[in-house]
């Protein structure tokens, strides 16, 4: 089940980032993505003849005024698609917006963060619908919001977390129009893509659209949009219980489970980052042993946790990944509230036999994690090595958790299954504070220092979320106020780093407040979707009293 061949558009686009690559060897600001992002002025046949008639020198290079010259003569800007949009439904200052934040410095500042909606609000241009084949960017129905910089089209995942601040912002029409633009890729191709590139069929994201659709109808009680999100909702849900995603376990006791995984159709360089991955895989010997990292790869992609060394058989090295052979705990917690939110859709549009239908594999799915991911000695949940890929049928003995520490092990607490068990949260939330996550500035993402950007000592917004919003959902006294030490923590280091770079960034360093984060494939990100609504989600529920400093 491998996606449709790279379209000749995107195949002469990574010959051109090859190109650029050998060109500008020693550049510090090389970005493969750039030029796969690239639109044509004129059709490629005329576009490839020019670019084979370039002067080239043995190693494949061109000269950089050549090249630069070609580019500008043959291509719009990457991100020239998308034109900026201005929201109607966004006022400098909503009505009843964050009203416990009372310290006016810090409320000077969320409405600076809640104009960035404006900033990062695009439309796609006519040219996309009229000449499709010049750009490997999707025509979409609706107005968009990208996360920022390199990341100038939508993205799956981290679409949840910027409707979450868009909700607290009062903007339903742009959180709506989200919405309609990732069902549209349902209709067309199935499944939610992981961006709207081209480039992106060949795998999904972490799938959070019946997450959007929820938080969207409780604010709102928009019916019909959860009426025609379903039929939707279900294909996707679908997808992710396709052979290739389904994994089936046989426990102690002959029970069988089913459970998912990442995995992605796909088993060549993934076309945005083709010179990068091209480098890591040359040091397997065979063709077939490179398609089987490259697969790897792009499954790593569609968990968005690229890159850590969650998914290396062997950490930190990289040529180890192994996604495919890995049971994620939160992939899984993902699909249970889906199961939940498609039930309370189905029970909303009076569909009972379907509420009834997914309620109980909801149950079956919260057995089976309690089975397979749970561990009673570290009190999380772990992720789980398949010993081989190839059986049908896995026995529970032979896989093993992996006992490393990573912010995901307490994702499945943002599902109610788990957050409503009282017991079960005075654990785990005992297991949290002695996790070693918890540091100055927010949750680390694990406590390996790898150099990879999903790990120590970077922290991200969504898993900040799901971690607080869990504890928050318990009731516990003693989980709210670890919930917002956290919040209190995040966005302290959001507010400074603002204050000292005048941005919003991707993600930050957790073990220092007030820095950014780094490492991975390419340099710090600002802008910033998902980094915006957790910040204004956060002040959202716990404001910020007049006399509380905001300082490191």
């Amino acid at each position: 089940m491998d996606a449709k061949p790279s379209t000749p558009l995107v195949s002469f686009l990574q010959r051109l980032q090859q190109t650029a690559f050998n060109t500008f060897t020693n550049s510090t600001h090389f970005d493969p993505k750039t030029y796969v992002d690239l639109p044509l002025k004129f059709p490629l046949s005329i576009t490839d003849q020019a670019f084979r008639n370039l002067p080239k020198s043995s190693n494949g290079s061109v000269s950089v005024d050549d090249l630069n010259l070609f580019i500008e003569t043959y291509f719009e800007g990457a991100g020239d698609d998308l034109v900026y949009f201005d929201p109607e439904d966004f006022v400098p200052e909503p009505e009843d917006f964050l009203p416990k934040v009372k310290h006016p410095e810090v409320r000077a500042w969320a409405l600076e963060v809640h104009k960035l909606w404006k900033n990062l609000s695009r439309k796609i241009s006519s040219q996309v619908t009229a000449h499709p084949n010049y750009h490997t960017l999707l025509p979409l129905p609706d107005s968009v919001v990208i996360p920022g910089s390199r990341f100038r089209e939508v993205y799956y995942w981290d679409s949840y977390w910027v409707i979450r601040g868009l909700l607290a912002s009062k903007m339903y029409k742009t959180a709506k129009s989200i919405v309609t633009n990732l069902l549209s890729l349902i209709e067309e191709y199935g499944f939610v893509l992981n961006g709207a590139r081209v480039y992106y069929t060949n795998r999904s994201q972490p799938p959070l659209l019946s997450a959007m659709i929820y938080e969207i109808y409780c604010s709102t009680g928009d019916v019909e949009l959860v009426k025609r999100s379903l039929p939707a909702l279900l294909k996707e849900y679908e997808f992710w219980n396709s052979d290739i995603h389904k994994v089936t376990i046989s426990d102690a006791q002959g029970c069988t489970h089913t459970l998912n995984r990442y995995y992605a159709m796909w088993n060549k360089p993934r076309p945005e980052s083709s010179t990068m991955d091209k480098a890591s895989a040359s040091k397997f010997p065979t063709e077939s042993e490179k398609q089987h990292f490259y697969r790897e790869l792009a499954s790593a992609a569609e968990s968005g946790w690229d890159f850590s060394t969650r998914w290396m058989r062997h950490p930190p090295n990289f040529t180890t990944l192994s996604t495919t052979s890995v049971i994620p705990v939160d992939l899984n917690a993902f699909l249970l509230g889906m199961e939940l939110n498609i039930a309370f859709f189905a029970k909303v549009t009076g569909d009972n036999s379907t509420a009834k239908h997914f309620l109980q594999i909801s149950d079956v799915r919260t057995k089976a994690m309690n089975s397979v991911f749970w561990n009673a000695n570290m009190k999380q949940w772990l992720d789980c090595w398949l010993s081989n890929t190839t059986s049908e049928v896995h026995v529970l003995d032979t896989l093993h958790q992996n006992q490393n520490v990573f912010a995901s092990n307490f994702v499945p607490l943002w599902m109610k299954p788990f957050y409503s068990d009282a017991l079960l949260v005075g654990d785990v939330l005992e297991s949290l504070k002695t996790s070693g996550l918890l540091r100055a500035a927010g949750v680390a993402t694990s406590l390996s220092d790898s150099g990879q950007q999903w790990d120590f000592p970077n922290g991200w917004a969504p898993l900040q979320h799901m971690l607080v919003e869990g504890l928050l959902k318990s009731g516990l006294e003693e989980a709210r106020s670890l919930a917002e030490e956290i919040a209190i923590r995040w966005i302290t280091t959001n507010y400074v780093v603002y204050k000292k770079t005048n941005v919003m960034h991707e993600k930050y360093d957790v073990e220092h407040c007030g820095e950014f984060g780094g490492g991975g494939e390419y340099v710090p990100q600002t802008g910033f979707g998902w980094s915006n609504g957790v910040v204004l989600a956060f002040l959202e529920e716990f404001g910020w009293p007049e006399d509380r400093k905001i300082e490191c």
